[in-house]
Protein backbone atom coordinates (compact mmCIF):
# COMPACT_ATOMS: atom_id res chain seq x y z
CA UNK A 1 0.00 0.00 0.00
CA UNK A 2 2.94 2.25 1.12
CA UNK A 3 5.00 4.14 -1.95
CA UNK A 4 8.19 6.21 -1.09
CA UNK A 5 8.28 9.61 -2.56
CA UNK A 6 10.19 12.78 -1.41
CA UNK A 7 8.30 13.38 1.66
CA UNK A 8 8.94 10.03 3.01
CA UNK A 9 6.49 7.26 3.23
CA UNK A 10 3.02 7.58 1.95
CA UNK A 11 0.02 5.60 3.34
CA UNK A 12 -2.67 5.49 1.24
CA UNK A 13 -4.82 3.70 3.08
CA UNK A 14 -7.09 5.00 5.61
CA UNK A 15 -8.34 2.01 7.11
CA UNK A 16 -4.37 1.30 8.36
CA UNK A 17 -4.12 4.39 10.17
CA UNK A 18 -7.05 4.30 11.32
CA UNK A 19 -6.35 0.56 12.79
CA UNK A 20 -2.80 1.91 13.95
CA UNK A 21 -4.63 5.10 15.98
CA UNK A 22 -7.12 2.50 17.55
CA UNK A 23 -4.42 0.61 19.52
CA UNK A 24 -3.86 3.54 21.47
CA UNK A 25 -6.37 3.73 24.34
CA UNK A 26 -5.68 7.78 24.57
CA UNK A 27 -7.00 7.90 21.04
CA UNK A 28 -9.65 5.54 20.37
CA UNK A 29 -12.24 7.63 22.28
CA UNK A 30 -11.66 10.15 19.74
CA UNK A 31 -12.06 8.44 16.78
CA UNK A 32 -15.25 8.01 15.21
CA UNK A 33 -16.61 4.49 15.03
CA UNK A 34 -15.43 3.40 11.16
CA UNK A 35 -16.31 0.55 9.65
CA UNK A 36 -15.64 -0.55 6.10
CA UNK A 37 -18.20 0.14 3.45
CA UNK A 38 -21.17 -2.70 2.78
CA UNK A 39 -24.82 -2.37 2.89
CA UNK A 40 -25.48 -4.34 6.09
CA UNK A 41 -22.85 -2.33 7.81
CA UNK A 42 -24.87 0.95 6.57
CA UNK A 43 -27.50 -0.54 8.29
CA UNK A 44 -26.44 -1.10 11.34
CA UNK A 45 -24.27 1.88 11.70
CA UNK A 46 -27.79 3.96 10.81
CA UNK A 47 -29.83 2.15 12.97
CA UNK A 48 -27.06 3.19 15.77
CA UNK A 49 -25.96 6.87 14.64
CA UNK A 50 -28.78 8.37 12.50
CA UNK A 51 -26.06 9.79 10.34
CA UNK A 52 -23.05 8.68 9.07
CA UNK A 53 -20.74 9.52 6.23
CA UNK A 54 -19.48 7.52 3.70
CA UNK A 55 -15.95 8.06 2.14
CA UNK A 56 -13.46 6.47 -0.15
CA UNK A 57 -10.44 4.41 1.53
CA UNK A 58 -8.26 6.09 -0.82
CA UNK A 59 -8.27 9.64 -1.43
CA UNK A 60 -8.20 13.07 0.14
CA UNK A 61 -9.75 16.76 -0.61
CA UNK A 62 -13.07 15.78 0.62
CA UNK A 63 -13.55 14.13 -2.89
CA UNK A 64 -16.29 11.56 -2.77
CA UNK A 65 -17.42 12.47 0.64
CA UNK A 66 -21.21 11.60 0.74
CA UNK A 67 -23.24 12.39 3.74
CA UNK A 68 -26.00 9.56 4.65
CA UNK A 69 -28.86 9.94 7.24
CA UNK A 70 -32.24 9.27 8.14
CA UNK A 71 -35.06 11.29 7.02
CA UNK A 72 -38.22 10.99 8.75
CA UNK A 73 -39.48 7.38 7.62
CA UNK A 74 -37.07 7.33 4.71
CA UNK A 75 -33.81 7.64 4.01
CA UNK A 76 -31.15 10.37 2.11
CA UNK A 77 -27.64 10.85 1.06
CA UNK A 78 -26.20 13.93 0.13
CA UNK A 79 -23.15 14.27 -2.31
CA UNK A 80 -21.90 17.96 -3.11
CA UNK A 81 -24.86 19.94 -2.98
CA UNK A 82 -27.89 17.50 -3.91
CA UNK A 83 -29.73 15.14 -1.80
CA UNK A 84 -31.50 12.27 -2.51
CA UNK A 85 -34.55 10.83 -0.70
CA UNK A 86 -35.46 7.44 -0.73
CA UNK A 87 -38.40 5.26 1.08
CA UNK A 88 -36.79 2.22 1.53
CA UNK A 89 -33.16 1.34 3.02
CA UNK A 90 -32.93 -1.09 0.07
CA UNK A 91 -33.53 1.88 -2.39
CA UNK A 92 -30.98 3.51 -0.58
CA UNK A 93 -28.31 1.35 -0.47
CA UNK A 94 -29.20 0.68 -4.45
CA UNK A 95 -28.35 4.62 -5.28
CA UNK A 96 -25.49 4.58 -3.10
CA UNK A 97 -24.07 1.39 -4.85
CA UNK A 98 -24.54 2.34 -7.66
CA UNK A 99 -22.30 5.76 -6.45
CA UNK A 100 -19.81 3.93 -4.61
CA UNK A 101 -18.73 1.22 -7.62
CA UNK A 102 -16.31 -0.95 -6.97
CA UNK A 103 -13.98 1.51 -5.28
CA UNK A 104 -13.44 0.36 -1.41
CA UNK A 105 -15.17 3.14 0.77
CA UNK A 106 -15.79 3.88 4.65
CA UNK A 107 -18.42 4.64 6.85
CA UNK A 108 -17.95 6.73 9.29
CA UNK A 109 -20.71 8.04 12.22
CA UNK A 110 -21.29 11.34 11.25
CA UNK A 111 -20.26 14.59 13.66
CA UNK A 112 -22.19 17.40 14.34
CA UNK A 113 -19.77 20.14 14.15
CA UNK A 114 -19.75 23.36 15.86
CA UNK A 115 -20.78 25.65 12.90
CA UNK A 116 -19.65 29.53 12.34
CA UNK A 117 -22.75 31.60 11.11
CA UNK A 118 -24.66 28.04 10.84
CA UNK A 119 -21.64 26.81 8.40
CA UNK A 120 -19.55 23.43 9.96
CA UNK A 121 -16.03 24.33 10.91
CA UNK A 122 -13.24 21.86 10.88
CA UNK A 123 -9.18 22.28 11.61
CA UNK A 124 -6.10 21.45 9.74
CA UNK A 125 -2.75 20.63 11.43
CA UNK A 126 0.48 20.14 9.53
CA UNK A 127 3.06 18.72 11.70
CA UNK A 128 6.25 18.33 9.80
CA UNK A 129 9.83 16.18 11.24
CA UNK A 130 12.91 18.22 10.37
CA UNK A 131 16.22 18.70 11.30
CA UNK A 132 15.07 19.37 14.66
CA UNK A 133 12.56 17.12 15.18
CA UNK A 134 9.08 17.62 14.88
CA UNK A 135 6.83 20.97 14.41
CA UNK A 136 4.30 22.70 13.50
CA UNK A 137 3.65 24.02 10.09
CA UNK A 138 0.21 25.21 11.03
CA UNK A 139 -2.86 25.12 12.80
CA UNK A 140 -6.22 26.09 10.76
CA UNK A 141 -9.53 26.64 10.85
CA UNK A 142 -11.50 25.80 7.73
CA UNK A 143 -15.46 26.96 7.51
CA UNK A 144 -17.38 24.91 4.90
CA UNK A 145 -19.29 26.95 2.03
CA UNK A 146 -22.83 27.66 2.88
CA UNK A 147 -24.87 24.53 1.85
CA UNK A 148 -21.98 22.32 1.98
CA UNK A 149 -21.42 20.02 4.58
CA UNK A 150 -17.82 19.53 3.47
CA UNK A 151 -14.99 22.12 4.65
CA UNK A 152 -12.56 21.67 2.24
CA UNK A 153 -10.41 24.54 0.35
CA UNK A 154 -10.88 22.88 -2.95
CA UNK A 155 -14.54 22.51 -2.10
CA UNK A 156 -15.05 26.53 -1.72
CA UNK A 157 -14.62 26.50 1.87
CA UNK A 158 -13.03 29.57 3.87
CA UNK A 159 -9.77 29.41 5.87
CA UNK A 160 -9.63 31.22 9.22
CA UNK A 161 -6.81 30.56 12.07
CA UNK A 162 -7.51 27.45 14.69
CA UNK A 163 -7.72 30.58 16.95
CA UNK A 164 -10.17 32.21 15.46
CA UNK A 165 -12.03 29.85 14.54
CA UNK A 166 -12.54 28.18 18.03
CA UNK A 167 -13.24 31.49 19.28
CA UNK A 168 -16.07 32.12 16.23
CA UNK A 169 -17.70 28.28 17.04
CA UNK A 170 -17.29 27.97 20.64
CA UNK A 171 -16.23 30.99 21.99
CA UNK A 172 -13.04 32.51 23.08
CA UNK A 173 -13.00 30.84 26.26
CA UNK A 174 -12.72 27.72 24.98
CA UNK A 175 -8.98 28.32 22.77
CA UNK A 176 -6.08 27.47 24.70
CA UNK A 177 -7.82 24.56 25.86
CA UNK A 178 -9.30 23.08 22.77
CA UNK A 179 -5.75 23.97 20.99
CA UNK A 180 -4.13 22.35 23.79
CA UNK A 181 -5.87 18.95 23.45
CA UNK A 182 -5.44 19.09 19.57
CA UNK A 183 -1.25 19.35 20.02
CA UNK A 184 -1.74 16.52 22.31
CA UNK A 185 -3.52 14.26 20.52
CA UNK A 186 -1.26 15.17 17.30
CA UNK A 187 1.51 14.22 19.59
CA UNK A 188 0.57 10.75 20.58
CA UNK A 189 -1.04 9.85 17.12
CA UNK A 190 2.45 10.50 15.34
CA UNK A 191 4.31 8.51 17.96
CA UNK A 192 1.71 5.52 17.17
CA UNK A 193 1.82 6.20 13.70
CA UNK A 194 5.60 6.44 13.24
CA UNK A 195 6.37 3.23 14.92
CA UNK A 196 3.83 1.60 12.94
CA UNK A 197 5.28 3.16 9.60
CA UNK A 198 8.70 4.56 10.46
CA UNK A 199 10.09 7.03 7.97
CA UNK A 200 6.76 9.03 7.69
CA UNK A 201 7.76 12.86 7.85
CA UNK A 202 4.59 14.60 6.88
CA UNK A 203 1.46 14.82 8.66
CA UNK A 204 -1.64 16.76 8.21
CA UNK A 205 -4.49 16.18 10.87
CA UNK A 206 -7.84 16.51 9.99
CA UNK A 207 -9.97 17.59 13.23
CA UNK A 208 -13.71 18.32 14.02
CA UNK A 209 -15.44 19.90 17.47
CA UNK A 210 -18.64 18.42 17.92
CA UNK A 211 -21.37 20.53 19.37
CA UNK A 212 -20.42 19.40 22.63
CA UNK A 213 -17.10 20.26 22.63
CA UNK A 214 -15.71 17.58 22.02
CA UNK A 215 -12.33 16.69 19.94
CA UNK A 216 -12.62 14.37 16.85
CA UNK A 217 -9.36 13.03 14.86
CA UNK A 218 -11.26 12.53 11.24
CA UNK A 219 -8.58 11.37 9.31
CA UNK A 220 -4.65 11.74 9.20
CA UNK A 221 -2.88 12.43 5.67
CA UNK A 222 0.59 11.30 5.49
CA UNK A 223 1.54 13.53 2.26
CA UNK A 224 -0.82 16.36 3.07
CA UNK A 225 -1.35 19.02 0.26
Amino acid sequence: MANHNHSGRQLASKWAKTEALMSHPGIVPHIPPTRRYSPSQLRMMLDSHGFVVVKPVVGSGGSGVIKVFRDGVGFAYTFRDRTTRFSSFDGLAAGLGSRVGRRPYLIQKGIQLATVGGRPIDYRVKYVKGARGWEYRSMVGRIARRGLFVTNLSQGGQMVTASNGIAASLGSSQVKAKKGRMRELTVMSTRVLEQRFPGISHLGFDYGIDRQGKLWIFEVNTRPH
